[in-house]
């Protein structure tokens, strides 16, 4: 039966992902050059129009209709038909399924948007909003029923309480191919300039935080779960602050505000899967070890040549594969939301290969499938604004608009700091 107080939970936690899209949007454009802000906060803004209409027509069902072999919806809710605003589904009993289905929307929003920051100063807007409208239909929606919609890893037992395969692992993959076939900046990495404007940015990851409790405690799907998923997303993001703070201290010799509000993203980022499923002790181990490891991560771009601006890879990218990987050994089978017998932790060390397994297939399939959507967009739009463009920043060769009234030409020389 449809319980008030379920649904108007889950209404508010789709309202706080929602904001976390425009979050986004000021964490990326902060870390910019100035004559790039607008272009990188529309990459996210844009996605809430675009998305939501791909959700609507085709999206919702190849992600949850009726599983067919464990690898995509059936085609029962195409222009959302059959999808009751009165009554439940089988995800959610206790809520309208139009609640759970925009619930499921406002995740898929911000997964490609994740995506635009490994590419920000250098795409066509055209380009990128053809690739989005794609990747959320032939790889999002397919990962997201492999795992939550009746597919073959949430039927092999794939734990992923709220999306760090489903969306961190999957952007960030998808970001790294984005990264190495656009190729660099011009000028990278000789050129580098700080971010434009770091108190934008710390605005940015403070929305995050705050939207992430709708992200992980809404993934509860009934206002009676939300609070272990609350908690332990809370701990594990303050561990990850301060795991961050002490290794850029140990290495630098300063703890910057950029790296802290970073930080706080990866623990964010790592929790995510494990967020209903381990003690709050347990987050608080993987938000410290995601602070420390995704920030040794970000400098591997350097090592290996690719440049990732916003740190997508370093990030979202490690930080996923952290918390699904954390995730197979903390589980806990004591709580409602694991029907098996928990993690390595309770001795079932089975749950680790699944997670890899989960982790594997999610690499292998996002990796691929965005590889070939890079080249047909590529091919017909084109991807990669020219030379011109980019020295005069996207915000007017893409938008006609600048974000500031004065001061655009210096800041047009130099490189971002990612």
């Amino acid at each position: 039966m449809i319980d008030p107080g379920d649904t108007a939970f889950i209404l508010t936690a789709s309202a706080l992902v929602m904001f976390m899209t425009p979050g986004l949007a000021l964490f990326y454009g902060g870390l910019v050059r100035q004559k790039n802000v607008l272009s990188t906060v529309m990459h996210s803004f844009i996605a809430l129009g675009v998305i939501s209409l791909v959700w609507f027509a085709a999206g919702y069902a190849l992600g949850f209709g009726p599983d067919k072999a464990g690898l995509i919806g059936g085609g029962d809710y195409y222009g959302l038909s059959g999808v009751s605003f009165s009554e439940p589904s089988s995800f959610a009993p206790t809520i309208p399924h139009g609640a759970y289905m925009v619930f499921q929307l406002m995740f898929a929003i911000i997964t490609p948007a994740l995506i635009s920051g490994a590419f920000a100063e250098r795409i066509k807007f055209g380009g990128y909003v053809a690739f989005i409208a794609l990747w959320s239909l032939l790889v999002y929606s397919p990962i997201a029923h492999w795992v939550w919609g009746g597919g073959w890893l949430g039927d092999r037992g794939v734990l992923d309480f709220a999306g760090g395969t489903v969306v961190h692992i999957n952007a960030g993959i998808a970001a790294l191919a984005f990264a190495i076939y656009l190729g660099k900046r011009r000028g990278w990495p000789r050129e580098l300039a700080p971010p434009h404007n770091v108190p934008m940015t710390v605005l940015g990851a403070a929305i995050l935080w705050f939207g992430w409790f709708g992200f992980n405690a809404g993934s509860a799907l009934a206002a009676g779960g939300g609070a272990l998923p609350f908690v332990t997303t809370h701990l594990a993001t303050a561990a990850a602050v301060v795991g961050w703070a002490l290794i850029e201290k140990m290495k630098n010799g300063k703890v910057t505000t950029v790296g802290v509000a970073t930080g706080a993203v990866a623990g964010l980022v790592a929790v995510t899967p494990a967020a209903g499923f381990v003690l709050p002790w347990a987050a608080i181990v993987i938000g410290f070890l995601a602070g420390v490891i995704c920030y040794l991560a970000i400098n591997l771009k350097y090592r290996f040549g690719y440049d990732d601006s916003l740190d997508v890879v370093g990030v979202h990218f490690v930080g996923g594969i952290i918390g699904a990987m954390a995730t197979g050994f903390f589980a806990q089978a004591e709580f409602d939301f694991l029907d098996g017998s928990g993690g390595a932790i309770a001795g079932a060390w089975g749950q680790v290969l699944d997670q890899a397994i989960g982790v594997g297939a999610t690499i292998g399939f996002s990796l691929v499938v965005s590889l070939i959507l890079l080249v047909v967009v590529d091919k017909t739009i084109g991807l990669r604004v020219t030379e011109s463009d980019e020295l005069t920043g996207l915000d007017l060769s893409q938008h006609s608009e600048s974000a500031y009234s004065s001061g655009d030409a210096a800041a047009s020389v130099g490189g971002a700091s990612h």
